[in-house]
């Protein structure tokens, strides 16, 4: 059943021991920056806004669907119908460029979920994405003087590179709108297939709007990345080659990562008019949860922020068209943590020595939850690796956090006296397990002493035996495994628990972009005191950054309007019980 979701009261994840990070409990000073403002399509500003924590469901259980999933809503009449877009897919050019990728049994995870386990290679692709199915399909079908105008299209990843390549392949020029945060590998690989890069906002949303204008003034036809149906026809060659590789045998489902829903809504276009009792089942971050939501509520929603990790999928609303399939076609949404993803990727390392992007890793972390949650056994499942264009300072991250996503990890935190002995009688209770990190200092202030530790390879049963043993010598235990921002961030303020008078904790996303820095200081600074700030990278979605400012009660409102408008995603974290144990 479907909740809306609770913080756990004590969570975290694997030891990151090599992360590049900034820490300070310190005021801080920084020069002005200039910035560029947001612009959103009118059709996106009517959406009602929704925080992604207010559907969550337990890994593994196929979510989304209410009894508002199917109310019929006005329809457009000129919507392809089902054997219309049969037909297209069918007549799909996407041959032209793209390969007919391999479907690959996976031996250790058949074996270690008893199921058979097929991966569907899109990361194969000369362009390390299916993202070039779609964009070569719409653009081969455009009349030959709107290709002689040129091409346009607003990306940070995969979509880029297919436009790119589509429009050298058909001689077209080719204009791709990019974030001023994209990482220069990602524009330059884009600048190399030939066409015109132009750095343009600090998000998504801001490149798409100056993208469709400068389209609409030049002439250019605006690519879309999934909403569009020959966009979508182009996606749903992927499902037509799943059902020819696998020939007779009963597939029990389809797994398909989920951003904006063009992959999944030509995946089911085709699979579902041709072979309707195949499950096609959406996955989506449990962060990242857009088409969830807007199933549930039966309507397209905007999500309120959208984490980053996973940011091939990273999309605040999902498509017109590509929801009205969905809502008609699909079986379901799982959602996936982040530590999931991560040992997804490393599953795939293990058995293709392949390393998949997070978004491109999403559909295995989803089949194994799903196949575990039902106890799924002896059937054929297909997990879309939907492409490879991995960041390399992203691997420090997914190797850290792998171990916990498989359960091999477990972060705790456990107070003990603060007198002698009490360091020994602490590792007799442990007893067998293997400490795999221990952090402590010793604090004059405090009667009680708190150490942060992991322990390695572990079964739920033996973690809890451990645990009980603990607390049953009066030495209080918290399981901080699920805790993303214990784990992300509080983990780095062992020894630094203090009392900080007014202190407000909030967690931002900065753009990543020169100047995103000082921006915030001349919001905040000096008329508010720092206290305490983490910062971390996370992609192009921006940086992950954690902030401890002074601000009296009586202005609290003050600066609620100024960190507004300032335009950066921030939410308070002042409710979040780890914060108390770990730093207060």
């Amino acid at each position: 059943m479907a909740t809306a979701a609770t913080s756990s009261s004590f969570a975290a994840t694997r030891p990151l021991r090599r992360r590049r990070h900034l820490c300070l409990r310190a005021s801080l000073t920084a020069s002005s920056s200039v910035s560029v403002s947001t612009t959103l399509p009118s059709s996106s500003l009517s959406l009602k806004k929704t925080a992604p924590d207010s559907l969550q469901y337990e890994s593994g259980f196929l979510g989304g669907i209410s009894e508002n999933t199917q109310k019929l809503l006005e329809g457009d009449s000129s919507a392809l119908g089902p054997m219309e877009y049969l037909t297209s897919i069918l007549s799909s050019k996407v041959y032209d460029v793209a390969a007919e990728t391999p479907l690959e049994l996976a031996p250790k995870l058949s074996a270690r979920l008893g199921v058979n386990f097929y991966i569907k290679r899109e990361d194969l692709q000369q362009v390390f994405s299916f993202k070039l199915r779609g964009a070569y399909n719409m653009m081969a079908k455009l009349p030959k003087e709107k290709l002689e105008k040129g091409v346009i299209c607003s990306s940070a990843g995969n979509h880029a590179q297919g436009v790119a390549l589509s429009a050298r392949e058909l001689n077209c020029d080719a204009v791709i709108v990019m974030p001023v945060t994209t990482p220069e590998i990602k524009w330059q690989s884009v600048e190399r297939l030939g066409a015109t890069v132009v750095l343009k906002g600090d998000s998504y949303d801001e490149a798409q709007a100056y993208a469709k204008l400068r389209g609409e003034q030049e002439g250019r036809t605006f690519i879309p990345p999934f909403d569009h149906p020959d966009v979508i026809a182009g996606q749903g060659t992927v499902g037509m080659e799943i059902i020819r590789q696998v020939n007779s045998d009963p597939i029990h489902a389809i797994f398909v990562p989920v951003g904006g829903g063009g992959l999944i809504a030509g995946i089911a276009a085709y699979v579902k008019r041709v072979r309707p009792e195949i499950k096609i089942i959406g996955v989506e971050p449990s962060d990242a949860n857009a088409m969830a939501l807007s199933l549930y509520h039966g309507q397209r929603v905007m999500l309120e922020h959208v984490g980053g990790f996973a940011d091939g999928v990273a999309v605040k609303v999902v498509g017109e068209e590509t929801f009205r399939l969905c809502r008609e076609l699909i079986d379901g949404v799982v959602l996936v943590s982040r530590d999931a993803i991560c040992a997804s990727i490393k599953d795939m390392f293990e058995e293709k020595r392949s390393i998949l992007e997070p978004a491109g890793a999403l559909s295995l972390a989803g089949a194994e939850a799903y196949c575990k949650y039902y106890g799924i056994k002896g059937e054929t499942v297909v997990a879309i690796a939907s492409g490879a264009n991995m960041n390399f300072d992203r691997l420090r991250l997914v190797t850290e956090l792998a171990d916990v996503g498989r359960k091999r990890e477990a972060v705790l935190a456990t107070i003990l006296p603060e007198e002698r002995g009490s360091f020994k009688k602490f590792a007799e209770l442990v007893g067998p397990m293997n400490i795999t990190e221990f952090k402590y200092r010793y604090d004059s202030r405090k009667k009680d002493a708190l150490v942060l530790y992991s322990v390695g390879v572990y079964t739920d049963g033996g973690l809890t035996e451990m645990v009980d043993r603990l607390k049953t010598a009066q030495l209080d235990t918290f399981n901080l495994t699920d805790d993303d921002l214990a784990k992300g961030h509080l983990r780095y303020f062992m020894g630094g628990r203090s009392s900080v008078k007014d202190e407000l904790l909030c967690h931002f996303i900065f753009p990543e972009r020169p100047g995103a820095l000082s921006k915030f200081l001349d919001a905040l600074s000096p008329r508010w005191n720092i206290s305490l700030f983490h910062y971390r990278a996370q992609g192009e979605t921006g940086a992950d950054v954690l902030v401890g400012i002074q601000v009296p009660k009586e202005e609290v409102h003050e600066f609620e309007s100024r960190a507004d408008s300032l335009g950066y995603e921030y939410t308070s974290e002042m409710k979040n019980k780890t914060y108390r144990l770990l730093l207060q």
